[in-house]
């Protein structure tokens, strides 16, 4: 058993066999270098490192010489809180718990999701940074006591001529005008990244898959199969909730009954982001899920209703994945429109006829089939309810049994 301790410029080797522990020498952390300690490995032995920026990259080294590497995550392996923590010291209690079955390796995503990944983080990092500008041209316009024009959208082809032709102190007129420059390349960044992005989505059918859900765009699903990779890893939608970190903490000590808190925020912190943004689209779209969000905001509030429709969607999410079908209430002009823009991002020519040209009546009518499911959603609910309180009419007075809660049917899926 082999325990690295990854750094930038270095890995601390430590070696478990014949009961004991023992430090090797240090390496850089090159490909050559990497190269010559893999092929000085057996086949028959077990490397562990925890997951850091660069561990993928030792690790797709390594792994053709070997017989398996353990990438593992840092709140497994206890380090963080060791009284003593040495580089050494971190090394030789990674090989010490690989040596004592004690770590569980974490997914080693393909090279086309490790890709997706970099350029949604890319795209993310751009976003970011064009959001900055703007607040701080909207700071220099507070600052001055301007007030904002009646304008759709300030950094349009009309917001820039007005902003060109205020008058401001030079110290401020540098600020504003550097910030547009900024603004301007930060665009053309976004579009060439969503452009790389969008083609990857095109050739994925699971992506495409996830945008018949109205409400879901080509950043939601792209981020949550980024996140997610291969969805035959996870055995049941509460797995890949929990995986997502959208599950409730659960408290519980001796004879009181469990107490459900906020949820864990385990895992993807941006694959839940997505889904917490696409839920704000799907609310105000007809169907099921906006059934589900008034039903959950009318008892907890709309916050909780709201990462209660994230949590759903990820629930629906496995279920079109694993069973290889379109949303059931989707809206095939409102996809279409969908894919058609996605084509266009990814540099297909433009004029292609009837994209756009949806009728008044066929939007009705694919209106009219979601509410349907909607009502037919409320109606299932109103069901549900009132077989639970014909199931628990037998108990004391006033509460239902334990055996009647057991019993009773499960609360009603989408």
């Amino acid at each position: 058993m082999i325990g690295l301790d990854v750094h930038r410029d270095f890995c601390e080797v430590a070696i478990q066999g014949a009961g004991e522990v023992r430090s090797a020498p240090r390496l850089k952390t090159t490909p050559a270098e990497l190269e010559l300690f893999a092929q000085s490995l057996g086949r028959e032995d077990l490397v562990a490192l925890e997951v850091s920026g660069n561990a993928w990259e030792v690790a797709r080294i390594i792994r053709p010489h070997v017989a398996r590497v353990l990438v593992v995550s840092p709140t497994d392996t206890g380090i963080r809180s060791a009284r003593a923590k040495t580089d050494r010291l971190d090394a030789r209690t990674i090989a010490k718990l690989a040596a004592a079955g004690s770590l569980e390796g974490i997914w080693m995503p393909d090279d086309q999701t490790r890709a997706l990944r970099r350029r949604l983080e890319r795209r993310g990092q751009l976003v970011r940074g064009r959001s900055r500008a703007k607040n701080e041209i909207h700071a220099a316009l507070m600052r001055r006591l301007i007030a904002k024009p009646k304008l759709s959208d300030l950094f349009g082809v009309e917001g820039r001529s007005w902003l060109a032709c205020l008058e401001l102190p030079d110290e401020e007129r540098e600020t504003v005008d550097g910030c547009l420059r900024q603004i301007e390349f930060l665009d053309a960044e976004i579009a060439e990244s969503e452009r790389v992005i969008a083609q990857q989505a095109l050739r994925s059918a699971d992506i495409r898959r996830l945008m018949t859900v109205p409400g879901v765009n080509v950043v939601t699903a792209a981020t949550f199969m980024a996140a997610v990779g291969e969805i035959g890893r996870f055995s049941s939608p509460r797995r890949l909730v929990g995986y997502l970190g959208l599950d409730p903490r659960v408290r519980q000590s001796g004879s009181a009954p469990a107490a459900h808190g906020r949820i864990s925020r385990q895992g993807s912190a941006s694959a839940r982001w997505a889904l917490v943004e696409a839920a704000w689209s799907v609310v105000r779209q007809p169907g099921p899920l906006c059934a589900f969000y008034r039903r959950i905001r009318a008892r907890r509030g709309h916050q909780v209703a709201i990462v209660a429709v994230a949590r759903k969607l990820a629930c629906l999410f496995w279920c079109l994945l694993t069973r290889e079908e379109d949303y059931a209430y989707g809206q095939p002009s409102l996809t279409q429109k969908k894919l058609r823009r996605l084509e266009l991002a990814a540099g297909a020519p433009k004029g292609k006829p009837g994209t756009w040209a949806a009728n008044k009546a066929m939007r009705s009518a694919e209106r009219q089939l979601a509410r349907q499911g909607e009502v037919a959603y409320e109606r299932t609910v109103a069901d549900w309810r009132a077989h639970q309180k014909k199931k628990g009419a037998g108990a004391t007075p006033g509460r239902a049994s334990r055996a009647a809660r057991q019993e009773s049917a499960p609360e009603p899926a989408l």
